[in-house]
């Protein structure tokens, strides 16, 4: 699961997520830095819970500028970096640029692409870029995976949110053209209408309504979607990115039952495996109760 979807306190929405079965969390940059404790105690709240960090999110608008704005990126890129090493996540969210000010010279956004990657090896963090459905230059994953591949960094890779696929009709046969090596994250959510027409609708959507996967209306090329990267050979984290105006006002076992029902659909009647022990009873009493 992902913090953004609960309410509350950091401990309560690690409290939450471990008792409906899961053993990760996504974090955000705002469950450390607004901890009352500060954010060295909230990094220690997260490793006591026993969850693994699956990433942290996210850097915005780093690509592309120049001068002062560019170092301005870098500083607040070092920071972000200190935070997800201190948490022992290993991927580090990036999405694309919606700054006017940034060039859309994909070159120039990949080579700031290596230079964060290259930022992260010393604390052995992967960069997972993702393609934001209203990026400017950079809107869709197939641009996200060629501006990968021209950066051309071991640990620079891509970040896969479902949303962003879904809003922007971006058809899924690229999917087969991927690393899956070079996948570094998969985000899953869905939304209640067929399609958003405008960045502004898309934006609005993404940051109130998404569903788990299985609630919305584009369940098949959910499925589809899980099944191409399953096919493909991907094997690494999926993370719940549902924000939700609602569930923000709803008792936390409410919403993390929820998702406790989405992962175990998607585990065994989507990709048709058995969720691992010792996970599985306990996210089946959830989806149960």
């Amino acid at each position: 699961m992902d913090t953004i979807t609960l309410a509350g306190p950091l401990e309560a929405k690690l409290e939450a997520m471990a008792e409906a079965g899961f053993g990760q969390v996504m974090l955000k940059a705002n469950d450390l830095v607004g901890h009352p404790q500060g954010w060295k105690a909230a990094a220690r709240a997260v490793r006591a819970s026993g969850l693994r960090g699956t990433g942290f999110q996210v850097l915005r608008d780093f690509e592309g500028l120049s001068g002062h704005l560019h170092q301005y990126k870098v500083d607040i890129a070092r920071a972000m970096l200190e935070m997800c090493a201190e948490l022992g996540c290993t991927v580090l969210l990036a999405c694309s640029s919606t700054s006017t000010h940034a060039t859309q010279d994909l070159d120039h956004i990949a080579r700031d692409l290596r230079k964060l990657a290259m930022l992260a090896v010393p604390f052995g963090i992967r960069i997972a870029y993702e393609g934001l459905s209203w990026g400017r230059t950079v809107n869709e994953f197939t641009t996200a995976w060629d501006v990968v591949c021209r950066g051309d960094c071991p640990n620079l890779g891509l970040g896969l949110d479902s949303f962003h696929l879904l809003a922007a009709n971006t058809g899924l046969d690229a999917i087969d053209e991927l690393d899956p090596d070079r996948v570094f994250l998969v985000q899953l959510s869905d939304f209640m209408w067929q399609e958003t027409r405008t960045f502004e609708e898309r934006m609005a959507t993404a940051r109130t309504f998404r569903v788990f996967p299985g609630e919305g209306v584009h369940t098949p090329a959910l499925v589809e979607l899980v099944r191409r990267l399953d096919a493909l050979g991907y094997r690494g984290d999926y993370s719940f990115e549902v924000f939700n105006d609602d569930y923000v006002q709803m008792p936390l076992p409410f919403v993390a039952q929820r998702a406790a029902r989405s992962a175990l659909w998607l585990a065994e009647d989507v990709l048709r495996r058995s969720v691992p022990l010792p996970d599985a009873l306990r996210l089946r009493r959830a989806a149960q109760g």
